[in-house]
């Protein structure tokens, strides 16, 4: 029999910042409800008044995201640490058209838009006679355009200048990586000139990826739909612009679309943190935050002991040594293995030494892929010492 062919393993990249320490940047029109959303989300005070370009630094703050399978560790192990993963989110100022050539300090804005990983487009489907709009009228698609068309320019006039350079490397030197580069450069002008995102053309190949990742094109990142409707809109789960949104969004920059009130998320929050008990809660923020969480690639398992409950945020797709290094970079270069269980395993099993009995607690090697909800224990060299466990 003639020898087997060995199986080649094909790389796969993915559009977008490498790591763990990403962020969500929320956009939109001036005086669409970003800043009153990133106070529910955040519960930081700033600025959200009905004036144009209130926010001019852009506020950050880490966001909690819910789970209850942590809260379930929690109340389990009883630890004197509990750790739950977060979400960086930014809020940036509202954007005008003309914002790529500066208009209304767009050109700090849009740099801020670059500085993140995905984004949250607020879009304004609500009449309000008193809160006033940059364009005078109520009009999502237009606004929606307005955006879209803002941030396709300022890639187009970036990319424009350093396709422009590279043809200077190349007439001088013909730089074999130049070529490369402006190969996938002229395929990212064609599509900025047809008003496409980068990352709506979908057949990027892994040295393309790479190449495109080092410059982030701000229509390389993925986007989450924030449709800010009026309470009785949002609980009657009517709206006459959402299906001209969703046709829109489809046709032009596919992403997840999620309808909420900010109006109500103010007043469901300040209840809350009044103390008070809220009847048949519709607070759609746990949903806006695991979406955003999910829309960066990331992922977390878990640590847990009676010291501490932890959740630990890799990139999907992250192997065992990679997702032990975020916990200490000695874990990644001395790793031996991984100890791994299932969250449900261990929930229904109730205990470590039960798990272990039905074979689902399982010693995992390098090539492990950690899974979104695994609880990890690491075995690890220390400078080629004895072994250590975590």
């Amino acid at each position: 029999m003639p020898p087997k062919k060995e199986q080649v393993e094909v790389k796969k990249n993915k559009l977008g910042r490498p790591g763990n320490t990403l962020k969500m940047g929320i956009v939109g029109m001036a005086n669409v409800g970003k800043s009153t959303t990133f106070n529910c989300l955040c519960k930081l005070n700033v600025p959200a008044e009905n004036y144009p370009f209130c926010t001019i630094d852009p506020n950050i703050a880490k966001v909690p995201v819910p789970d209850d399978r942590f809260v379930k560790l929690c109340q389990i192990h009883k630890p004197k640490s509990e750790v739950q993963a977060v979400l960086s989110v930014v809020d940036i100022a509202g954007l005008v058209p003309g914002a790529h050539k500066g208009e209304g300090l767009g050109n700090a804005f849009l740099s801020h838009i670059r500085e993140t990983d995905g984004i949250y487009h607020v879009v304004r489907a609500f009449d309000d006679e008193n809160v006033s709009h940059t364009e005078l009228t109520v009009d999502p698609i237009r606004d929606m355009e307005i955006i879209s068309t803002e941030l396709i320019l300022k890639d187009l006039d970036y990319c424009q200048k350093r396709a422009d350079d590279l043809d200077h490397q190349i007439k001088r030197n013909n730089n074999k990586e130049a070529k490369e580069e402006k190969e996938v450069l002229d395929k990212v002008l064609v599509l900025l000139n047809d008003k496409k995102w980068v990352r709506a053309a979908g057949d990027w190949n892994y040295k393309e990826i790479e190449i495109l990742n080092k410059h982030q094109f701000i229509t390389a990142k993925n986007v989450v739909y924030l449709v800010n409707l009026s309470e009785p809109d949002f609980f009657n789960r009517k709206n006459k612009w959402l299906k001209g949104i969703k046709d829109w969004i489809d046709a032009n920059c596919p992403g997840d679309i999620i309808p909420y009130s900010a109006d109500y998320e103010k007043k469901y929050l300040e209840a809350t943190l009044n103390g008070e008990v809220v009847a048949n809660n519709q607070s759609m923020l746990p949903r806006i935050i695991k979406t955003g969480y999910k829309t960066l690639d990331l992922i977390y398992f878990f640590t847990a002991g009676e010291d501490e409950v932890r959740c630990w945020t890799v990139k999907s797709g992250s192997k065992a040594p990679q997702a032990a290094g975020v916990i200490h970079t000695d874990f990644e270069k001395g790793f031996i293995c991984a100890e791994v269980m299932k969250y449900d395993d261990f929930i229904a099993l109730g205990s470590i030494a039960a798990a272990k009995a039905e074979g689902k607690y399982r010693q995992q090697g390098k090539e492990y892929v950690v899974e979104d909800g695994d609880i990890c224990f690491f075995k690890f060299n220390v400078g080629g010492g004895g072994k250590k466990e975590k």
